[in-house]
């Protein structure tokens, strides 16, 4: 319970919540483990609560007609999932897959509601994650729609290296077939744009290490 409680209030979602709200939220958890490849939802399952990673990667995806993967977004530690169709009561829009072995809590949608009903805090708090969530997807849709591959790889590992808080290089979190789908292209075109960005002198490719040569090249590529 106490650990539970502990990765709850680290998490955005749960922030700055006093304790005993957190004790409510600790209490209505359940730790789920999900297996490398094991499916966490379906697109169209009820919506019957939502999930937050504690350790791991979940990727969520659509598919489209033809059978090709498109990655939605990646999830990491202390990130939720499937909290919208807890609150408008549809259906999940999309899949959810475990990357690797990963352990998530799930919250149950009637008694989280229950929850959010008697604590104005919570609510304000899931407000700001769905307006964060919102600014993602805006930037991710105007990514695709907008910039070739080569700039959607730049925009990518400038990202990283802003949340990875280093200039010099980044490590990709993710495999590159992975990032392949999450940029919405093929593996074969990633690793020629890799290879040309690398013959630039923009990046240096050292396995998932990724050393950053010239900033300034990478931010004009955006």
């Amino acid at each position: 319970m106490e650990n539970r409680k502990k990765i709850i209030a680290e998490s955005l979602l749960f922030s700055e919540l006093p304790e005993e709200q957190l004790d409510k939220v600790a209490a209505i958890a359940v730790s789920k483990t999900y297996e490398r490849g094991e499916q966490i939802f379906f697109e169209g399952e009820e919506g019957k609560g939502f999930y937050m990673v504690v350790d791991g990667q979940v990727k969520i995806y659509k598919m489209s007609l033809d059978g090709k993967e498109h990655i939605l977004h990646i999830f990491g530690p202390g990130e939720p999932i499937g909290e919208v169709p807890v609150f408008h009561g549809k259906p999940f829009p999309a899949n959810a897959m475990a990357l690797v072995r990963s352990r998530l809590l799930f919250f149950p949608r009637q008694q989280f509601v229950d929850l959010v009903a008697a604590n104005p805090s919570l609510a304000l708090n899931i407000l700001a994650m769905l307006s964060l969530r919102l600014r993602r997807f805006a930037a991710k849709i105007e990514s695709l729609s907008l910039k070739e591959v080569p700039g959607r790889l730049a925009d990518y590992l400038l990202y990283l290296a802003e949340e990875q808080g280093s200039t010099a290089r980044v490590t990709l979190d993710i495999p590159k077939g992975q990032l392949a789908s999450l940029l919405g292209t093929i593996p074969e075109t990633l690793s020629r744009i890799f290879a040309r960005m690398t013959e630039e002198g923009l990046i240096r490719v050292d396995g998932r290490t990724i050393y950053l040569e010239d900033l300034e090249g990478l931010r004009e590529k955006k």
